[in-house]
């Protein structure tokens, strides 16, 4: 009975582990959302809650990573238990990172509409990136609570697109730049911006590799998509 509780305990303890990182997913998930709306209406309320909301993500991963220390030194886990903590761990960096990334997009906003205004729909497809990057953190998100390969893999494809949309914001800037010199400083912003959302693409993909490396045993980091498609079927 003893060992029974114990092990009934130790399950308990990682599926809070698990509750805790999708929460922290779902926080840093809304602090995306709010970052973007801010660009697109210049909301001073909004950017500051995002920028405070900052330190509410760092304090998730801070206590997340104590909870994996925690749980390592007392239960000695291995093989799958093991390969799940040592994952989230990670994961909790890329969490922590998108945060920060949301936090850079409310800030150049505010820079943004401190400035002459600009007729930011021009810029839609900044909103556009942003939509395809929040999928992707959805998805690993959603992946990693049911430990879907699958659905892995397809935030890994995804990567691309969001390369793609980024590359085309370039080329949208600097055509706004020949035509007027004088916004270069909102271009440069808004290029800043443009590649937070990429960047948060990136951590999503890296999201997307750790449940894999959860469920399969298979690290997958700086593979191509082809290479993790074999990988998956092995």
């Amino acid at each position: 009975m003893g060992s029974e509780h114990l092990s009934k305990q130790y399950d308990t303890e990682l599926e809070q582990l698990r509750s805790d990182v999708l929460q922290m997913g779902g926080l840093v998930e809304a602090q995306i959302r709010a970052a973007v709306a801010a660009f697109s209406a210049g909301d001073a309320e909004l950017i500051e809650r995002v920028i405070a909301d900052e330190l509410r993500v760092n304090a998730a991963e801070v206590r997340i990573d104590n909870e994996c220390s925690q749980i390592i030194v007392r239960r000695q886990p291995t093989a799958g238990d093991l390969r799940l903590i040592m994952a989230i761990s990670k994961m909790v960096t890329d969490l922590e990172r998108v945060g920060d990334e949301a936090e850079k997009i409310a800030r150049m906003s505010q820079i943004i509409h401190g400035r002459p205004a600009i007729e930011l729909q021009r810029f839609a497809n900044i909103r556009h990136a942003a939509d395809i990057a929040l999928m992707m953190l959805r998805r690993s998100l959603d992946a990693f609570a049911r430990l879907d390969v699958t659905e892995a893999a397809q935030t890994i494809r995804d990567d691309l697109t969001i390369d793609a949309e980024f590359r085309a914001i370039l080329r949208q800037l600097i055509t706004f730049v020949m035509e007027d010199p004088r916004t270069i400083s909102v271009a440069l912003e808004i290029v800043w911006i443009a590649k937070a959302i990429e960047r948060i693409g990136d951590h999503a993909r890296n999201l997307a590799e750790q449940v894999i490396y959860i469920v399969k045993g298979t690290d997958v980091r700086h593979t191509g998509l082809d290479q993790v498609d074999k990988k998956l079927l092995d």
